[in-house]
């Protein structure tokens, strides 16, 4: 019987036919910063710039191979697994309808476009991704297509456990990491690259980095079965997932939960800009998963150890910058938002500005309603440089009798007005 190793190499064999190994790459920034020796495993440089062409290449592959004579493939996606669908289908000369949500930017559609060529088609279907998937199911049971799952498959978790392969060849003087960090959203990156090192001999600690705005995995190894998260935080799109893929989880079940880290978003969008910044490497959110992760490590955890981080996907659209800089200062305590009662007097704003600091700025000034015949409400929002800063500003607030409410962390009010 052919061993799962075995049937990943298999798969390497095919993935080197569309492109060369991804770098694993010694990071002098962050190895400094932690005090490990920080190895990210670079699955944004692939030619679609995530990992997920490493699975659909697979699974095509044994499709074809098994005789499945199917001229038509199918896919539901709003982001990376389209795109490597749509590239798997032009190499393969098959045609592809690949199912995506009204909602998806126009940036995913173009870029999906771009790499199948006239062998796809997009169908876009539904606001939301539950309906695009039901759509896409009936439409490859109607038509005879073959359905090509993002995550939920053998083939396509043998295919993501190339990456496995690639880091045990690439690490330097043969030594194996002590920590690999893997983001999670459905879990086939996971359960393959996990089963690969145990089914090798290898035994390095496994952390696994999920949203926390969707701990399916968390969730599922804490309560022993397969969860469904009531409600997901969908801002990182490539790993929010509302339930973990059942292959994957048979195969994750033996972890425990606390070996899953929860990210929270806003500190995300600060590693992001940090990655961005200072090694000009651009991520999308769950591309930097793993990396983030290593702020909830001491230094006296790391030290000494080699640690693999695998950096799954560079498709970001620049059109979320601003939004992505702002969750970054905010969670940085750089950036607050106040409603303060302003009177209505002459003088006033002139008044307010002179209790400011000299690197406090204000980047938002707006009226919101009068609630009294001599005072209004404001929003304001403060941008600093220090975020002691603030604790400066309160006090003056409080010395002036400045009546305010800061609703930075208040998400309901901050979804309406900010």
């Amino acid at each position: 019987m052919t061993s799962f190793a075995e049937k990943v190499s298999l798969a390497a064999e095919g993935v080197r036919q569309l492109f060369p190994e991804t770098p694993l790459q010694e990071n002098d920034y962050l190895s400094r910063k932690t005090g490990a020796r920080v190895l990210l495993k670079r699955e944004d440089l692939t030619p679609v710039r995530s990992y997920k062409i490493r699975g659909a290449l697979n699974f095509f592959r044994k499709a074809l191979a098994a005789g499945n004579q199917a001229e038509l493939f199918v896919c539901a996606s709003a982001g990376n697994h389209a795109q490597g669908f749509a590239f798997v289908c032009r190499h393969f000369g098959k045609k592809g309808v690949v199912f995506m949500p009204v909602t998806t930017p126009q940036q995913k559609i173009d870029k999906t476009k771009l790499f199948g060529g006239e062998f796809v088609e997009i169908r876009l279907v539904g606001d939301f991704f539950d309906e695009c998937y039901r759509a896409a199911i009936e439409f490859a049971e109607g038509s005879g297509g073959h359905m090509v799952p993002p995550f939920d498959h053998k083939d396509i978790i043998e295919g993501q456990a190339t990456v496995a392969l690639e880091i045990a060849a690439q690490m330097p003087g043969g030594k194996l990491p002590d920590i690999v960090l893997l983001p999670v959203g459905g879990g086939g990156l996971s359960a393959g690259v996990t089963r690969y090192f145990a089914e090798t001999g290898a035994a390095p600690r496994f952390v696994f980095c999920e949203p926390a705005g969707a701990p399916s995995l968390r969730d599922s190894l804490a309560t022993g079965k397969r969860v469904k998260l009531a409600k997901v935080d969908n801002f990182v799109d490539g790993a929010a997932v509302a339930e973990i893929g059942r292959e994957p989880l048979r195969l994750l079940k033996e972890f425990p939960a606390e070996a899953v880290k929860l990210v929270p978003e806003n500190r995300l969008c600060a590693t992001m800009i940090e990655m961005l910044n200072v090694e000009g490497v651009v991520l999308e959110p769950a591309g930097a998963l793993a990396i983030d992760v290593l702020k909830d490590f001491s230094k006296k955890e790391l030290k000494g150890k080699t640690v693999v981080a695998v950096v799954s996907g560079g498709n970001f659209d620049f059109e979320r910058l601003p939004d992505v800089k702002e969750r970054a200062l905010r969670f940085e305590g750089l950036k607050k938002y106040f409603i303060i009662r302003f009177p209505q007097r002459p003088g006033a704003l002139r008044d307010f500005l002179e209790i400011m600091g000299p690197q406090d700025d204000i980047t938002r000034f707006e009226y919101l309603k009068k609630s009294a015949r001599n005072f209004g409400s404001v929003l304001i929002g403060i941008e600093t440089k220090d975020r002691r800063n603030f604790d400066l500003l309160r006090a003056r607030f409080d010395v002036e009798g400045v009546q305010y409410q800061d609703i930075t962390d208040n998400e309901t009010l901050g979804g309406f007005i900010i």
